[in-house]
């Protein structure tokens, strides 16, 4: 199965290296782009997060497109004290299969079984297939495999204890500013970001009993309204100097590509010392506030990377779900892998079938050639003759063939053996008979139950 999927995440590399990897979602764009037309990528899709940067392929039958993402991933983060190489990780085969699934359901998140991932899944997925170009960045094959990777991350919540406890990096940061400050009732709140993100914030900190917040966005009317859910109210971002001072609390999670909260901007802020210490709790990838903010007199500065020290104390009632999460994954991965087998077996049998006629052919018009005395009914009942006899030598080894791929499982292995044995291995795989496996086979993203259960989460 000729996947693959390079990347970085958060069990590779840290924050620092992760946020110059990250891509919004017009970089994505020009970057599956740039892999079509200059690496002839077929199939291509790019999941960024703040976790992750993941760049998944079809087909990849060997490094030259993993060495061409490593190229892409090196010149958008620039200069690092080590090769991009030293901190990406890669997988082939039914590996990217259950690595998808898992990440998808959350098994492979900072928080396990995190809510936000499954969006910025489909997210990824809905913008390789949204690109005007022929073919599709996200064919037939990465096509289904999304698909299926949103089903399985839908059926694992929907199905196991996966998501209880602190279901998100927001919460988790809503809790360390609980641990810090006992109750925040009366602390004074703000917000960086309107987004998603955002949005799980403010459900966290209503939840801890947090009345009036401010809210700082690029859309200020966003601001408005995510503010008012709180009683709270909204800031322009150049105002955003004249409002710290009156911050306990600091939670950061906007889509900027720089720095929004600078040393400078900071300084503005406070320009003698600040009366009380100062929490920021920065969930942006790349980072939403300068590192060096948090060399300043009593503040606090907590990164992406900060908030697994508490982190832990949520494992536990997850840990139970996760073979469960395994047992639905190993499920589904069967599945895609059966259904892979499936597509190429129909064009294996042609070209078996294909390479036997022209050994058929070639034997029979030599064995015509030393027999001119024949006449015309005599030469079609031989010509009669040779196809039953290739037919029948081909039925079993097609049934065979074909049954081995419907009870799954080792499908694959016979295909490569019908090819290594016909003398196909050099011939290129099926590309446009991939197109013919129905509605799910192709076209564009199609919900389950399962996965329309945990898009809502």
């Amino acid at each position: 199965m000729p996947l693959a999927v390079v990347g970085v995440s958060h069990r590779t590399a840290p924050v620092e290296v992760r946020e110059r990897m990250a891509f919004g979602p017009s970089e994505a764009s020009r970057a599956l782009l740039t892999l079509r037309e200059e690496a002839g990528v077929e199939e291509a899709v790019l999941l960024s997060t703040c976790n992750r940067t993941e760049v998944y392929l079809y087909p990849s039958r060997d490094a030259s497109h993993l060495g061409v993402v490593e190229r892409l991933l090196q010149g958008r983060a620039g200069d690092l004290e080590r090769p991009a190489r030293d901190y990406l990780f890669e997988q082939r085969g039914e590996g990217v299969v259950r690595h998808l699934f898992q990440v998808s359901s959350g098994l492979d998140s900072m928080v396990t079984g995190e809510a936000e991932i499954q969006g910025q899944v489909r997210d990824a997925y809905e913008l390789a297939i949204s690109l005007a170009v022929d073919p599709p960045m996200a064919g037939p094959v990465l096509n289904r495999l999304f698909q299926m990777a949103l089903s399985v991350g839908g059926r694992v919540r929907a199905e196991t204890s996966i998501n209880e406890g602190a279901a998100s990096v927001a919460s988790v940061s809503v809790e360390l500013a609980r641990k810090i400050f006992g109750s925040l009732r009366e602390k004074r709140v703000m917000i960086l970001g309107a987004g998603a993100t955002a949005e799980l914030v403010v459900e966290a900190l209503s939840r801890e009993g947090v009345r009036g917040i401010m809210v700082a966005n690029r859309t200020y009317d966003r601001a408005v309204e995510l503010a008012q859910k709180l009683h709270g109210h909204a800031v322009h971002f150049d105002e955003l100097s004249t409002a710290l001072p009156s911050a306990d609390i600091v939670l950061a999670s906007t889509a900027a590509p720089h720095h929004v909260l600078s040393r400078e901007t900071f300084r503005r802020a406070f320009p003698g010392r600040r009366g009380h210490p100062l929490l920021i709790i920065d969930m942006a990838i790349p980072r939403d506030v300068d590192p060096t903010v948090g060399d300043e007199p009593e503040v606090f500065l907590y990164n992406v990377d900060d908030l697994r020290k508490i982190v832990d104390e949520h494992v536990q009632v997850r840990s139970e779900a996760i073979p469960a999460a395994d047992r639905i994954i190993q499920s589904h991965s069967r599945e895609f892998r059966t259904w892979y087998a499936s597509l190429e077996v129909v064009p294996v049998i042609r070209r078996m079938r294909a390479r036997a006629e022209e050994h058929r052919t070639l034997e029979l018009e030599r064995l015509m050639r030393g027999m001119d005395h024949l006449d015309a009914d005599d030469r079609a009942r031989l010509e009669e003759f040779s196809r039953r006899l290739l037919n029948k030598l081909l039925h079993e080894p097609t049934v065979r063939l074909r049954k081995g791929m419907a009870r799954g499982g080792g499908g694959e292995e016979l295909v490569d053996a019908v090819r290594f044995l016909y003398g196909l291995e050099g011939q290129a795989d099926p590309g446009s008979d991939a197109q013919d496996q129905g509605p799910e086979g192709r076209g564009g993203p199609r919900r389950s139950e399962y996965e329309s259960k945990g898009a809502e989460e």
